[in-house]
């Protein structure tokens, strides 16, 4: 019998089951809101303390908590106990529970929360209608305290030699398929530069442009800087740099017949306006060769 309604007499309670073994489920089911105190919450004709109240469920603070901030989350339609409420209602009320506990984590600084379902008489229901009972937990407040018991493996082998079988039966007649859990596999280092935008440096006075990493586009300075996309780096009119293309430039060899002081470069200049130029026509010639034709070099 739900708190707050009258007690039965011996007669009255016979009279009251054999009227009940006659019901059919749909008038069982009506009897029960009548009698169900939390219904009457649920419908406005009790007061209560709410902090949550939509089409499908109630939140109120339970009047005897077993913590400060103790919330019990009531569906509105009426069902006994747990196996009778429907997978998406479960699932809504559950997802409202979680949101609680997160809630009470952060405003009531719990340092836990118990999500508690009393599911039958034997497991402490005291109402006949389900709930989910939202409870903050302190550190050491030595509630819903439970002794540790072993149990040996024989009976642990048991109990799953029964659980087990039984729910995956369940299961597959109620065609549940597992939740898959989608696991982000983590990209190789080509496969992240294949995903990354590809762009390329160059400046207003360069003949061509360069990856990012190439150490001609490391060398033009900060300021004069221009990052293209590569459809931009194709209607610029500028040529890839060999980093790009991966095409090797080869070196010009001297024409044979050539004389050993023709092969060797100058060493000396006449004077620094003729150094200064040779420097620069070095470094423009440098672009067409590869870090590859440079290594070359000292082989």
């Amino acid at each position: 019998m739900a708190p707050g309604m009258p007690q039965l007499t011996e007669e009255q309670r016979r009279e009251l089951e054999e009227k009940l073994k006659n019901m059919s489920p749909e008038q069982l089911k009506e009897f029960q809101k009548k009698q169900c105190i939390f219904c009457q919450i649920t419908s406005g004709k009790v007061p209560s303390k709410a902090v949550y109240d939509d089409a499908v469920c109630l939140a109120v603070l339970d009047i005897n908590p077993a913590a400060k901030g103790h919330l019990l989350l009531i569906p509105k339609e009426h069902y006994a106990i747990m196996p009778q409420v429907p997978d998406e209602v479960l699932k809504y009320l559950f997802l409202i529970a979680r949101h609680f506990s997160q809630i009470m984590l952060k405003a009531l600084r719990a340092d836990g929360v118990n999500l508690f379902v009393a599911n039958g008489p034997a497991a402490g229901q005291r109402a006949q209608h389900f709930m989910i009972h939202v409870i903050p937990r302190k550190e050491g407040d030595s509630l819903l305290a439970i002794d540790e018991k072993l149990i040996d493996h024989e009976l642990i082998a048991k109990i799953k030699s029964v659980l087990e079988p039984a729910l995956k039966s369940i299961l597959e007649k109620g065609g549940e398929k597992k939740p898959e859990l989608k696991r982000e596999k983590k990209a190789s280092p080509e496969e992240q530069r294949k995903e990354e935008p590809e762009h390329f440096i160059t400046s207003a006075t360069a003949k061509r442009y360069h990856k990012e990493k190439c150490p001609f586009a490391q060398n033009i300075p900060a300021g004069s800087k221009v990052v293209f996309s590569k459809e931009q780096a194709l209607q610029s009119g500028k040529e890839p740099c060999t980093c790009v293309t991966g095409r090797k430039i080869p070196l010009k060899k001297p024409p044979e017949g050539a004389t050993a002081k023709e092969k060797e470069p100058e060493k000396k200049m006449k004077s620094e306006g003729m150094k200064e130029k040779t420097k620069r026509e070095e470094a423009e010639n440098t672009e067409d060769v590869s870090l590859d034709d440079i290594a070359d070099l000292f082989k």
